[in-house]
């Protein structure tokens, strides 16, 4: 069985802190940076337990989508260069929306505690790139087993990502150009790909999670029945 490494301390304002694997800045765009900082930190939930915890988990999907839709639209309305400049804060934006979401899905099953490193980078990105995720994710019947990661392995996914995200955003940056039709269509997506996250973080947590390395994580449920 695989070592268990001790629980990261809380902060202050009650979050958990897990070890960012940082490679060579020099040789990351802005934006697989930005994702290496990011997964580092899970945000803190408030969220109980749910009876009906997809029901809620959907709740909070929905309420997250319409934020991130929001927020988007509100950081593309600038035309021109200025538009260009809120690409890369919008992408940082709806990040933080969405990881929030998945944080809340956690605690709504009650799951928070198996929420890590590993399990925020696949909520979030896996619709965007699921082929980055063939090193690090196992599918064993309901559950999925995940390998502890490796700095290597982080800083190919973020690359991967950094490479299809930067791609993306240089599409939404001509968007600025045409500042209120561009903010409709970067709202509409940003709603769209929330939902995506939420999808992922949904089956995620509604099915059991496991550890590819020979262990099991901490608090694994069974799956709880489909409905």
């Amino acid at each position: 069985m695989s070592q268990r490494h001790p629980p990261e301390p809380d902060r202050a304002d009650g979050s958990r802190q897990v070890p960012a694997v940082i490679g060579k800045h020099e040789e990351a765009n802005r934006v697989t940076q930005a994702i290496l900082d990011f997964v580092s930190h899970i945000p803190r939930s408030k969220v109980d337990a749910a009876a009906d915890a997809k029901v809620q988990a959907r709740a909070i999907a929905g309420r997250a989508a319409q934020r991130a839709a929001l927020t988007a639209g509100s950081l593309a309305l600038p035309p021109g260069p200025l538009g260009w400049l809120t690409v890369l804060p919008e992408l940082v934006a709806i990040w933080k929306l969405q990881a929030q979401m998945v944080s809340d899905i956690a605690a709504a099953y009650g799951r928070h505690a198996e929420l890590g490193r590993e399990q925020m980078l696949y909520c979030l990105f896996r619709h965007t790139a699921a082929q980055a995720f063939r090193d690090l994710v196992v599918r064993m019947g309901d559950r999925l087993l995940f390998r502890r990661m490796s700095q290597t392995v982080v800083e190919r996914i973020a690359r991967h990502l950094g490479v299809k995200l930067s791609r993306r955003a240089l599409g939404e940056g001509v968007s600025r150009w045409l500042p209120v039709i561009g903010a409709l269509g970067v709202g509409a997506y940003a709603y769209y790909d929330t939902g995506q996250v939420a999808a992922t973080a949904i089956e995620l947590f509604d099915g059991g999670i496991g550890d590819a390395d020979g262990g099991t994580t901490a608090a694994v449920a069974p799956p709880l029945p489909r409905g």
